[in-house]
C-alpha cells in the first residue's frame, strides 16, 4: 500500500518522510483501538518504536499534523476513487479474494465546525468536492452537518471494493443505481449485487436489468404491504437456515420479470410481537384519555354530539367504539341540587361509549410480524419454474430461495463496516480538517482502516480454519472466528527494547506466537520471529 500510495501521489527527495509512510502511519493509529485521535497523531507514536513500524528515521516528530494535511491533500487532488481503486486492485490479486458477490449499502458521517462549502464545485482528478449539509442523520444528530459515503464491499470477507463520497442530503435511491454503474465501470462485475430497500424502486431496477441483483422491497409499496398481509399460511415452506420460513411468488414491478421471497424470521417475529404489544397499550391509554375528554363534553344538541362521535371515530386506527349511546342531562339554573319539583332549563347531551381493539387490525399487524420481501431477477431456481428459455440462457446464475436469503443475511457485512468506520476517534476534531476536501481524503483513509482490517481477520479466519486450529478468545474460550479488535488488543502489552545494541521482543507468549504464525510472514518480521 505505501508503493502504491507513493505512484498515487509522487515522492519529492526534500520530504523526510514519504505520503506512503504518512498514510501507513495513519492506519497504525486507526487500528490501535486506543484513545488517540487523529488529531494527536503525532503523540500517538511517542513512545512506540517507529522506525521499527514505519521505516529508518522515522520519527514521531515528523509526523505533525501539518504534514497530514499536505498528506490529505494530496490523496484529494490524486483522486480519492482512483486511489483507493488501485489499492483494492492489488489486495484482490494478492489475497486471491473472491468477486461473485458485491454489497452495496450507504451511511451518513456526521461532522462537528463550520465548514464552508465551495461554491463552484471544480472537480479535480475526476473528485467533486462534497457539500457538507445537514440530511436525513443515520446518527440521530440532525443538528450536525454531515456527508454520505457508499460503499461496495466484497462477499468475501467483506472487503470494500469501491467507495463514494456524496453530499450529506443524498437521496440513496436515487443514487443508487448510479454508484452501481459507476462500479460496474471500474471493475467489469459480472457477479451478484446485494443492496437494500433503497436501491428497489421501478425506475433503478429498469436501469439495471441487464446486471443481476438482490435487494429488500421497501413496504412503502402498496404492493408489497398488500402481499404481506394477505399471503396464504400454506404457501410457506421451511428453510434450510434456522428459524426461517418463505413463500416465494413471481412479480412483474416496474414491468421487470423477478422473484419475490416473502420471509418470516421467527426471532424478529417473537420481538414484533412484544413490541407490538406495547404499542398498543400506549394507544389504548392514549385513547382511552381522549375518549373520557370527550365523554365530559357537553353538546347543545343529539346531532352534535353524533357528529362528534363519527368525527372520534374516524381517528381511531388500532381501536372501534362499542357500546356507544347519547345521554341526556338536563341543567338548571340554580345551584346545587335541585328540587323534584325544578323545571330544566335545558338539555345537554353527553356520549358514553366502551374502547375496544379492533381485531381485524390486530391480526394484520400481527400477520406482518417478523416478515420481509426480498426481490430479485435472478429466475433460475430449482424450485421456481420459467417458461421463459431466453431468460435461463442469459442467466445462468441458479439461486434457491435459500441461496437468496443467505446473500442478503450477508448485507450485515456492510453495515458492520459502517459500525466500524463510525468509530468516533475519527472525527474527534476538526484541527487539520479545515476544508471538505480533507474530510473526503480522511474518509478515504478510514475506509483502508476498514480494507486492512478486514483482509487480516480473513486471512486468520481462514487459516484458523484450514488448519483446524483455534485461539482463545475473550473468555478464552477457543474459536476459529476470532475479531481482529480482539487479537490487536491481546498484543498491547509487547513492547520492543534494545539491550547492548540487540533488539528483543518482551511479554511475547505461546498463544501470540501463534497467532503471528498464522498472520504470516510479514506479520512475523515485526516481531522478530523470521
Amino acid at each position: 500500500m505505501v508503493n502504491i500510495i507513493n505512484e498515487c501521489l509522487g515522492e519529492d527527495s526534500r520530504e523526510q518522510i514519504s505520503a506512503g509512510i504518512v498514510v501507513k502511519a495513519m492506519l497504525l493509529n486507526g487500528l490501535g483501538f486506543v484513545s488517540a485521535p487523529l488529531y494527536l497523531f503525532g503523540q500517538f507514536f511517542q513512545g512506540k518504536a517507529t522506525e521499527h513500524l514505519l521505516g529508518k528515521d522515522v520519527s514521531s516528530e515528523q509526523l505533525n499534523d501539518d504534514r497530514l494535511g499536505r498528506v490529505l491533500d494530496g490523496l484529494y487532488v490524486s483522486g480519492i476513487t482512483s486511489v483507493f481503486l488501485k489499492v483494492c486492485l492489488s489486495a484482490v490479486a494478492r489475497y486471491g479474494l473472491s468477486c461473485e458477490r458485491a454489497h452495496l449499502d450507504a451511511t451518513s458521517m456526521s461532522v462537528s465546525g463550520a465548514y464552508l462549502n465551495s461554491s463552484e464545485g471544480i472537480p479535480i482528478a475526476g473528485t467533486v468536492p462534497i457539500k457538507l449539509c445537514h440530511g436525513y442523520s443515520r446518527d440521530h444528530r440532525p443538528d450536525l452537518k454531515q456527508f454520505v459515503m457508499n460503499l461496495v464491499c466484497w462477499g468475501d470477507g467483506d472487503i470494500p471494493a469501491f467507495i463514494e463520497l456524496a453530499d450529506g442530503n443524498q437521496s440513496d435511491k436515487a443514487r443508487f443505481a448510479g454508484v452501481i454503474e459507476h462500479f460496474q465501470h471500474q471493475w467489469d462485475f459480472d457477479g451478484l449485487y446485494v443492496a437494500d430497500g433503497a436501491l428497489y424502486s421501478a425506475d433503478n431496477i429498469k436501469q439495471l436489468n441487464s446486471l443481476r441483483w438482490i435487494s429488500r422491497v421497501p413496504m412503502t409499496l402498496s404492493a408489497a404491504n398488500s402481499l404481506i398481509e394477505e399471503i396464504d399460511e400454506s404457501a410457506f415452506e421451511s428453510s434450510a437456515l434456522s428459524g426461517y420460513r418463505i413463500a416465494e411468488v413471481s412479480s412483474c414491478y416496474g414491468d421487470i420479470r423477478q422473484r419475490w421471497l416473502v420471509v418470516e424470521s421467527s426471532q424478529r417475529r417473537g420481538s414484533d410481537l412484544k413490541a407490538l404489544e406495547k404499542r398498543l397499550e400506549k394507544a389504548t391509554r392514549r385513547t382511552q384519555t381522549q375518549l373520557d375528554k370527550l365523554s365530559r363534553q357537553p353538546f347543545a344538541c343529539e346531532a352534535d354530539a353524533q357528529q362528534a362521535i363519527n368525527k372520534f371515530e374516524k381517528t381511531l386506527k388500532q381501536h372501534r367504539l362499542t357500546q356507544v349511546v347519547i345521554v341526556e342531562k338536563p341543567q338548571y339554573d340554580t345551584p346545587g341540587r335541585p328540587a323534584k319539583t325544578a323545571i330544566p332549563t335545558h338539555l345537554n347531551y353527553h356520549i358514553q361509549a366502551s374502547l375496544t381493539l379492533d381485531s381485524d387490525v390486530v391480526e394484520r399487524h400481527q400477520r406482518r410480524a417478523g416478515r420481509f420481501i426480498l426481490a430479485t431477477n435472478v429466475l433460475n431456481s430449482p424450485a421456481f419454474a420459467t417458461d421463459d428459455a431466453h431468460s435461463q440462457a442469459a442467466d445462468e446464475l441458479t439461486l434457491s430461495a435459500d441461496d437468496i436469503l443467505t446473500e442478503y443475511k450477508a448485507q450485515q457485512g456492510v453495515e458492520r463496516g459502517f459500525r466500524f468506520l463510525k468509530d468516533p476517534l475519527f472525527f474527534a476534531s476538526s484541527v487539520f480538517l479545515k476544508s471538505p476536501q480533507r474530510i473526503m481524503a480522511l474518509a478515504m483513509v478510514m475506509a483502508l482502516c476498514l480494507l486492512v482490517y478486514n483482509l487480516g481477520q480473513r486471512q486468520l479466519r481462514q487459516a484458523l480454519k484450514s488448519a483446524n486450529e483455534t485461539i482463545p478468545n475473550q473468555l478464552s474460550k477457543p474459536t476459529q472466528t476470532p475479531t481482529l479488535r480482539w487479537v490487536f488488543q491481546s498484543f498491547m502489552a509487547i513492547h520492543l527494547i534494545v539491550l547492548n545494541g540487540q533488539q528483543q521482543v518482551l511479554n511475547l507468549n505461546e498463544n501470540h506466537r501463534k497467532i503471528l504464525r498464522f498472520l504470516g510472514s510479514a506479520a512475523q518480521e515485526y516481531y522478530l520471529l523470521c
